[in-house]
């Protein structure tokens, strides 16, 4: 088994279809790894994320909005040998994007990107109210470097 990194645009794009969250992470104000777990959408090689208005995510960002964003998909622990403990690995895919993080502050551009968010969940497009869309912090994310890897492939 070896890792191979994976180029064509279209693998890469159905590894973050198929994720359910990502990793974001940052740096905070003491130079430590800030990283959570988020809901996102994706359209165009941009990632569309959503959070409180306020808060310690938002104060990091303010200060340095540099992200790295994670996706992995098809985990499954596999061996070589049964008995022996270093053949043992992990298959799965990845996806790792760098970027800067772009507040949106127009309504109805927070309206289209929540409708990306929530068709990468439930295919389908909503309303939402003006208090709604003012009160929640919409993350617009151009992907300025993107690599994947699948570990585990065969040789």
């Amino acid at each position: 088994m070896k890792t191979i990194a994976l180029e064509d645009k279209a693998d890469i794009e159905a590894i973050i279809s198929r994720c359910d969250i990502c990793y974001v992470g940052m740096v905070d104000k003491e130079g430590f790894p800030y990283v959570i777990p988020m809901n996102f959408g994706y359209k165009d090689n941009t990632l569309y994320l959503h959070s409180a208005p306020t808060g310690h995510i938002i104060d990091i960002l303010d200060s340095n909005n540099h992200v790295c964003i994670t996706f992995s998909i098809d985990h499954e622990l596999v061996f070589q040998h049964p008995k022996v403990a270093c053949s043992y690995r992990m298959k799965a895919k990845s996806v790792i994007c760098r970027g800067k993080v772009e507040f949106v502050e127009e309504l109805d551009e927070k309206r289209n990107i929540l409708d990306i968010i929530m068709l990468h969940y439930s295919g389908r497009m909503f309303e939402y109210g003006d208090p709604a869309v003012r009160n929640v912090k919409i993350w617009k994310v151009c992907i300025e470097e993107i690599s994947a890897k699948e570990y585990g492939a065969p040789h």
